[in-house]
């Protein structure tokens, strides 16, 4: 029986994808990754795509049921937090970072508690300066407070991983590295949505997490 690998997110993982069929991965970092994986071990993984473009953390909550606990993965991964931090700022309103932890916790409480033998990897989110991310005439303190809110999310998501020993990938930390060698927009398009150097990044750094974990 092949094992279930299951994305899970927003729209850098929806990227694109058909939803009618679970066979349509979308053109973002699931097809890479099932793209080497397939060709490594022939026959071995079904990859599924359920991400949502504009989802958060309460989002995929309420799809655990048929999107998570019914897929039944054997490993699932979570990209998600970059939307309850920039949906709010644009209103004027700043993320309480802890109590959307908390929500995060409890979802991935759930899902241990119904699939105990599934592998979970929760992935920070990430934002670089872009069109998407900077300054606005009425926000100029904008993408401080953007960059500050994911910054805190994403130390959060890692407590909460150590908490319910779960695998965790600071992709926030990954992209700043690599905006080191290179502008951000080589990465990102927007500051949020990644190009295809920046889903080849997030491939690269997923595979080596699954690739450890598949070790142990």
């Amino acid at each position: 029986m092949k094992k279930t690998i299951l994305f899970q997110g927003d729209s850098v993982t929806d990227c694109g994808r058909n939803r009618c069929s679970d066979a349509e991965l979308g053109d973002g970092y699931p097809r890479l990754i099932e793209a080497s994986l397939g060709f490594d071990a022939p026959g071995v993984y079904r990859f599924v795509n359920r991400g949502i473009s504009g989802d958060q953390v309460a989002s995929v909550y309420k799809r655990l049921q048929a999107d998570i606990l019914d897929v039944k993965p054997d490993f699932m991964s979570l990209l998600i937090g970059v939307n309850d931090i920039w949906h709010p700022l644009d209103q004027g309103i700043i993320t309480d970072t802890v109590e959307l932890a908390a929500l995060l916790e409890a979802l991935v409480g759930e899902v241990q508690r119904a699939l105990p033998q599934t592998t979970i990897l929760l992935m920070a989110p990430f934002i670089l300066r872009g069109a998407a991310t900077e300054d606005l005439p009425d926000m100029p303190g904008r993408f401080d407070a953007f960059f500050s809110g994911v910054r805190s999310f994403a130390e959060q998501m890692q407590r909460v991983a150590e908490r319910r020993n779960v695998l965790f990938l600071d992709l926030k930390s990954a992209f700043d590295d690599a905006a080191k060698k290179a502008e951000p927009s080589y990465w990102l398009a927007d500051g949020v949505h990644p190009t295809a150097k920046g889903h080849e990044l997030i491939k690269r750094e997923w595979l080596r997490v699954f690739t450890q974990a598949s070790q142990n």
